[in-house]
């Protein structure tokens, strides 16, 4: 017989995106979605499935391969009232576009003093995903995250996609939100809660995945992943790592880490972007300001991307990426064992 306790269960990336979509056009007649393939081919990665066909051209709308194009567009019908989900391909192709999600998007309600609010939400793959080289491997949280007037948010499971992608459709700011094409297709557990309409994961605020004693593990994206079987591989040697997932990368929870910095007195940041300017970097500069630098008893130490280029060949662009391996021996320097 069926368990009449909290049902749980498992959810693909990419439906729970799916299922966040269709919700939110449903809900507000407002909300409409553009970008490549997104109607008639359901979706570059099959993320909109069925929109179109349920909502029709008006609400599901294929555009041409122009990025300023359809991005100026979109942030147009956002100052005049709409809520549009504007679909990259990849980040990438936001480069082609970032004029728009940046003096367009981003300023406006500052420079409009409050008159003009730009309610968007710019979503797509984001950061390496496999064999595409250079051109098609960089992470962009450090790049949008730098820029006040946006919300950046880049979600790691089923229920951070679902509930940050309806949090940002709902939110008055433009929001950046940062996917990644590898775990689109990686099922993870959902409660009965994560799948109701109503629920949402409030953007500005952190998770903790595990809880631990020995160390702090920040991250966010795929990279949360490899922070918990590197945490599952320390167990077994007796290290207790805490694994926090971000979550949002602007407005920065750093309240979370503090807490666990306090805790833990050590601190390990893990990404996959370069290491320059990175997500890792403002964490260390946010820590070593506030209060939680007084416990920490080891230098904070990042894990990142490799500083190149990305390369096309498996092996090098294997050795580029951050791996459990890297972050097993990260957290056993800072630890000193």
């Amino acid at each position: 017989p069926p368990c009449h306790t909290a049902r749980v269960s498992q959810v693909t990336v990419r439906d729970a995106l799916n299922q966040a979509l269709d919700e939110e056009l449903e809900r507000d007649e407002r909300v409409f979605l553009l970008g490549e393939e997104v109607a008639q081919y359901d979706g570059a990665y099959k993320i909109s499935r069925g929109l179109w066909k349920k909502y029709g051209d008006k609400r599901v709308i294929d555009t041409p391969i122009s990025e300023m194009g359809f991005t100026g567009i979109a942030v147009g019908a956002a100052m005049a009232g709409l809520r549009p989900v504007c679909e990259f391909m990849t980040f990438n192709f936001s480069m082609q576009a970032i004029d728009q999600v940046i003096n367009s998007a981003a300023k406006t309600c500052y420079m409009s003093a409050g008159a003009i609010a730009v309610p968007i939400v710019f979503r797509g793959p984001n950061g390496a995903s496999a064999g595409v080289a250079a051109q098609h491997s960089q992470c962009f949280a450090a790049w949008y995250g730098h820029c006040p007037g946006l919300k950046v948010v880049s979600p790691w499971s089923s229920e951070d996609a679902k509930g940050l992608l309806k949090a940002s459709i709902r939110d008055d700011n433009p929001v950046v939100m940062l996917e990644n094409e590898l775990l689109y297709g990686v099922p993870f557990e959902m409660s009965e809660q994560a799948q109701s309409k109503d629920f949402i994961v409030p953007i500005g605020k952190a998770k903790i995945e595990r809880e631990g004693t020995h160390v702090t593990l920040v991250s966010h994206s795929r990279p949360v992943g490899h922070c918990l079987e590197a945490a599952a591989v320390l167990a077994k040697e007796g290290v207790e790592c805490e694994v926090i997932n971000l979550r949002t990368i602007r407005p920065m929870d750093i309240e979370t880490v503090e807490a666990s910095v306090v805790k833990t007195n050590h601190l390990v940041t893990v990404e996959g972007g370069w290491p320059q300017f990175g997500v890792g970097a403002e964490i260390c500069a946010r820590i070593m300001e506030g209060p939680a630098f007084n416990y920490l008893d080891a230098p904070a130490v990042r894990v990142t991307g490799a500083d190149v280029p990305m390369p096309y060949a498996k092996i090098l662009e294997d050795n580029c990426i951050p791996q459990v391996k890297d972050i097993i021996f990260a957290v056993k320097k800072t630890l000193n064992i």
